[in-house]
């Protein structure tokens, strides 16, 4: 079995430990992606890490991930209100998908209440800072090796 899990990440999150750090912290993107690399090899995994600001660019990874993952975990940020392509993408996939959020979006204003990820997503994985993508994998080798 492909033990592989992409982690995609949409625009804006490569200013991660700069950008409103009140509501996104101070961890970087690549301190996450260092933590979610060992998170996975402690579970027996490999992740594929990626970011891009480019909503095509997002859409082919997931293309990419229908032959190379066994999960999805997407962090869509703006995507996720806007993109019925993501949506469309991510529906081709037959695995599990967990949709993550840094911040949790139903506490801050409305316009983020509203996800069409969620549509397609097996789990949701929201509010719980950078750690959130530590529990994602974790929550994702579980569902795909179920004990």
């Amino acid at each position: 079995m492909n033990k592989t899990i992409f982690v995609l990440n949409g625009p804006n999150l490569n200013l991660l430990g700069e950008r409103e750090p009140a509501i996104y912290g101070t961890t970087t993107l690549g301190n996450i992606r260092e933590r979610c690399e060992a998170k996975a090899a402690s579970l027996g995994f490999s992740i594929d890490f990626r970011q891009t600001n480019f909503e095509g660019e997002l859409v082919e990874s997931v293309h990419q991930a229908r032959k190379h993952a066994c999960g999805i975990i997407i962090n869509p940020a703006g995507y996720t209100f806007t993109s019925i392509a993501l949506l469309d993408a991510l529906k081709t996939f037959d695995g599990h998908k967990i949709e993550l959020h840094i911040s949790n979006v139903h506490t801050r204003e409305s316009i983020y209440h509203n996800s069409l990820i969620s549509r397609t997503a097996t789990g949701i994985m929201i509010g719980f800072g950078a750690r959130g993508y530590e529990l994602a994998i974790d929550a994702m080798a579980g569902m795909v090796e179920p004990s």
